[in-house]
């Protein structure tokens, strides 16, 4: 194992780090994706991230993107997207990208966000529709492989687990252009069997995704893994842009039929989606899916589903793949200039009947054997107003979500208000809430951003929710709000300071004592600096402080220092190093520290106690072909003499893992 002072020699003789905002979308969206990392702590980004990361490679070209290619870019508001569009419609096709400084709505943050992604150039009649003969002669493969090792124990591996504590990876996609995307998934979790047991095909998951878009008035067919998101999100969603973050891009449009490449075990469909353009307004979609869930079955019915993928030990091992579920669904859109409406269909069935065990709060959670959710969704743009929402309904109940931007001269404003019924149920459905379920939940929420002047950023926002029946750890009908602010000053490209609160208050049952429930208070504090003082060096220096209070109970309070350092060499070898003190008094008090992960990966580990946390890596392109990258962590608390329990349990108080990753290109 490595000691502590070995980890002190290597931060003296390393002390640079790897980030670089030109070649990782991470950086650029920090913020963003370190809120809704708090909010969904098991998400996997790397969909999101590779499509970013493609950009980066391959930049659009705004004189001939389409609506849909610019929903790719998440910072990016539906007005911004829709005046671009006009813009270029109107005065022509852009001879710089200084001309987005001329687009109403477009901001000089989200002009610095964009610039990177995109480019402008003439059009051609070969890039404006690509022949299916010649999808192959302009596609590009790559290969990328990933292995983490951990330098301890855990309990499990003793008594419990069946397979070795390694992770592993295996993707191989083919792309061409935003025509052609395919290719194929493979993992194997830590503590997971390989080549045996019920693995014994090798992988403990295998995907496979096709996707073929703007073939004709064929504009997208999916096959294998894919992903559905419409409207709002009430019948089918994507967390990815339903969040809280410190800007008004938290909100967005969902982005239709997509690929799902990542190895996440859950979030995802498998068969067929289709969708066709009948005429110039008109679209048709239909869908269809069969997959295998994990979950607990007794006397043939359906007790439970698991999200976790994981298939360790045996009684893990017992509930994979335990249902089917298959889904069928259509959707029409219709757009007319200002005015877009849509309407969703989608029936569902499990081959066991599912009840889980409802009582207190699970009341109404779904159960049965067949299901169905429709919805209507709109958007409507009227000067400098933008309307839009979706309404939806299943047997019993329903859900109103309505959304109010407004654009002014130095900024914008969002209302949001939303009610879901305690019986409405939607499987699939990821939309904007304060839960983490579509369902009994009402709230108003108000953002606003403001560019006062050069150099400066504001952001405002509350949340203002209550549920009409019990929650999770809430057992009586509750109310609450979330309040948020950022204030980032810019005074140079390379200078930049924030300052973020967040305010939280809820409810929550006093431990042990159901139907007591009392007040919840959580501040969070962060400032960063961040600074790079010559081309190629970055410095990024983050305090937070947490505070956590619970009438009737002793308030716990946290803190921690994080100090990251970048450096990129003029050869092809970049190095990282990252090292965080934190100090909390509890669990409830804990504190989320962002690190920079391997390729198409978000990391954002939470520390509670006292303790350590550094991280080192470091990237090497041989080639253009291929990439090296290494990424060592080590935790240090200086509280404990264990770390974890049950099959978790790590002997110590310290704890080292190895991440190794290879990217080839052809």
């Amino acid at each position: 194992m490595i000691g502590f002072r070995w980890w002190i020699l290597l931060g003296a003789l390393w002390g640079v780090s790897l980030l670089n905002a030109q070649e990782t979308a991470v950086s650029l969206l920090l913020e963003d994706l370190e809120a809704l990392a708090e909010e969904n702590e098991n998400k996997d980004w790397s969909d999101e991230l590779e499509a970013l990361s493609y950009r980066l490679q391959n930049p659009l070209n705004l004189n001939e993107a389409t609506r849909s290619q610019l929903e790719e870019f998440p910072f990016l508001t539906d007005v911004q997207r829709e005046n671009l569009q006009a813009y270029i419609y109107l005065h022509g096709p852009m001879q710089t990208l200084s001309e987005l400084q001329l687009v109403e709505a477009m901001n000089l943050h989200t002009i610095r966000l964009l610039t990177p992604f995109v480019c402008v150039l003439p059009l051609t009649d070969e890039q404006r529709f690509l022949p299916l003969k010649n999808l192959l002669k302009y596609s590009h493969s790559e290969l990328l492989a990933r292995l983490d090792i951990p330098f301890y124990t855990r309990a499990g591996y003793r008594r419990n687990y069946l397979g070795t504590p390694f992770y592993h990876s295996l993707r191989y996609g083919i792309r061409c252009e935003d025509y052609l995307k395919a290719g194929i998934t493979a993992e194997k979790d830590a503590g997971e069997p390989m080549w045996a047991l019920h693995n014994g095909k090798g992988y403990d998951s295998y995907g496979f995704h096709f996707l073929l878009r703007n073939a004709g008035r064929l504009k997208t067919l999916a096959m294998g893994n894919y992903r559905l998101g419409f409207g709002k999100g009430l019948v089918f969603g994507d967390a990815f842009r339903t969040g809280k973050t410190y800007s008004l891009s938290g909100m967005q449009e969902q982005k239709g039929i997509r690929p799902h490449a990542s190895t996440d075990e859950y979030e995802y469909f498998c068969g067929a989606a289709l969708q066709v353009e009948a005429t110039s307004r008109l679209l048709f979609s239909t869908f269809y899916s069969r997959r295998l869930f994990d979950g607990a079955l007794r006397n043939d019915t359906l007790l439970s589903i698991s999200k976790t993928g994981l298939h360790r030990t045996h009684s893990e091992a017992k509930r994979r793949h335990a249902a089917t579920v298959q889904l069928v669904g259509g959707r029409v859109d219709y757009n007319l200039n200002a005015l877009q409406l849509g309407l969703t269909g989608a029936y569902y069935a499990f081959d066991h009947p599912y009840f889980p065990v409802t009582t207190g709060y699970s009341r109404y959670s779904i159960h049965g054997s067949r299901f169905h959710n429709v919805g209507i969704d709109y958007k409507f743009r009227f000067k400098r107003f933008s309307f839009s929402g979706e309404a939806a309904t299943n047997i019993g109940g329903y859900a109103l979500l309505n959304q109010l931007t407004y654009n002014f001269s130095i900024g914008s404003l969002l209302l949001i208000q939303r009610l879901y019924t305690h019986r409405y149920n939607a499987l699939f459905a990821r939309s904007f809430s304060e839960g983490s379920v579509t369902q009994n939940e009402n709230g108003w929420y108000v953002a606003c951003e403001v560019f006062p002047v050069k150099g400066w950023r504001l952001f405002a926002s509350a949340d203002f929710f209550s549920f009409p029946w019990w929650k999770y750890r809430i057992s009586k009908p509750s109310s609450g709000m979330d309040v948020m602010w950022q204030a980032v000053y810019t005074p140079q490209q390379n200078n930049s300071i924030s300052i973020s609160h967040r305010y939280k208050q809820k409810e929550r049952d006093l431990a042990g004592r159901r139907l007591h429930t009392t007040s919840v208070r959580h501040h969070r504090f962060r400032f960063r600096w961040t600074y790079t003082p010559v081309e190629g060096f970055d410095l990024r220096t983050t305090f937070d402080y947490n505070r956590f209070h619970q009438h009737g109970q002793s308030p716990a309070s946290g803190y921690c220092c994080t100090q990251s350092c970048t450096y990129r060499f003029s050869f092809p070898l970049k190095l990282s190093l990252q090292g965080t003190y934190f100090h909390t008094d509890d669990y409830d008090s804990r504190i989320y520290i962002p690190e920079q992960g391997l390729l198409y990966t978000f990391h954002t580990p939470f520390c509670y106690g006292k303790g350590f946390r550094f991280t080192t890596s470091c990237r090497y392109d041989w080639n253009a072909a291929l990439t090296l990258l290494l990424k060592l962590g080590h935790t240090y608390y200086r509280d404990r003499e264990t770390i974890g329990s049950g099959n978790d349990l790590i002997p110590g108080n310290s704890k080292t893992d190895l991440q190794m990753q290879v990217r080839i290109k052809f």
